[in-house]
């Protein structure tokens, strides 16, 4: 177990990109860079013991300055979608920018927390990112916010998240990393199997906005509760699936009551790997690479669509608008704190 750092570029102002590398005794290994708290690379052994790097991602620092998929990122200070690129708190109406049609994607493009430097803490088993972030981007609150990554001996990758504002604001960041439990250089993910622990989502409308209904996943290609091809029903003629080009829907997850819970399950007959990922939060949103920006990533390989899959634990997207859905606002004494694990078998 142990934690070493290296030069991995240069951010837009001069200051240098560190990269972090995280190992457990068990063949596992992370990096994670200070630019964006990204996930860069995550080494998991297969079931012949061999590890390969299962995220996709960028040989270099500067490379996550373009990065149109958010590959890796720590997303915030709210991540997925609000509705209108504007919302209120308390009366006070705060405009967004809107960067997603007429609504508002991952907070911002450019000045996010994706591609932000953060400051880096080492510990013996990980990291802790922490950054300043004042009242900027429509999102109110002067805050201050951590995202931890720590490796355990079973094979687990561990994200802690803490966020304070001294005023009410949302906070509702994410991990927006792309697996691919066959390797990062693998193509396609529709042969990985999944299985979610969510018996209702969220349907959209044109735009992935929530209409506010919590809708039962039993009947139609979205009852992923028992385990299924991610390719099997992706291309089915469902309403649903025709707005979004596939799977990229937040699913509510059973029986949440803010405990660590188990909320999906990935595996690769191919590889072997096994990928669980438990969270305390309400929601997880299952996209799968539908609309992966082509591109050259790690290696010069090229990365298209649904070359990898995401599971982003959060609060259910738009939540802001939707008095029935889990509320993320925090603030003036009322902490966010979120634990999201990756475990691997």
């Amino acid at each position: 177990m142990g934690v070493t750092s290296a030069k991995f570029g240069n951010s837009n102002d001069g200051r240098e990109i560190t990269l972090y590398t995280i190992t457990n005794n068990k063949g596992m290994t992370a990096k994670v860079s200070s630019l964006g708290a990204i996930l860069v690379e995550l080494w998991v052994p297969d079931k012949n013991g061999n590890a390969q790097d299962i995220v996709l991602g960028f040989d270099k620092g500067e490379g996550y300055y373009g990065n149109p998929s958010f590959f890796g990122a720590t997303v915030g200070p709210s991540a997925n979608r609000i509705g209108g690129a504007s919302y209120e708190i308390d009366g006070v109406c705060y405009e967004l920018d809107a960067n997603d049609g007429e609504n508002n994607l991952h907070s911002h493009m450019e000045l996010g927390y994706h591609k932000r430097m953060w400051d880096a803490r080492v510990l013996a088993d990980g990291v802790e990112f922490s950054l300043e972030d004042p009242a900027t981007l429509g999102f109110p609150g002067n805050k201050k916010m951590s995202v931890t990554y720590k490796l355990t001996d079973d094979n687990e990758l561990v994200l802690d998240y803490h966020g304070q504002s001294d005023a009410r604001t949302i906070i509702n960041p994410t991990n927006h990393t792309y697996f691919n439990l066959d390797g990062m250089d693998a193509g396609s993910i529709e042969d990985h199997y999944i299985k979610l622990e969510c018996s209702n989502y969220t349907p959209t409308v044109p735009g992935s906005i929530p209409t506010g209904e919590i809708a039962p996943v039993a009947g139609t290609p979205m009852d992923l509760t028992k385990e299924v091809k991610v390719g099997a029903h992706i291309g089915d003629d469902f309403e649903q699936l025709n707005l979004a080009g596939g799977y990229d829907h937040n699913f509510c997850i059973d029986g949440w009551d803010g405990t660590l819970r188990l909320a999906a399950t990935v595996r690769s007959e191919k590889s072997g790997r096994v990928m669980k990922t438990y969270t305390d939060l309400p929601g997880i949103q299952f996209y799968a690479g539908n609309f992966i920006d082509p591109q050259d990533g790690k290696k010069g390989v090229h990365y298209d669509k649904r070359h990898g899959l995401c599971l982003e634990t959060q609060y259910y997207p738009d939540t802001i608008h939707h008095d029935n859905f889990p509320s993320c606002v925090f603030g003036e004494g009322k902490d966010y704190r979120s634990q999201t694990v990756y475990k691997f078998e």
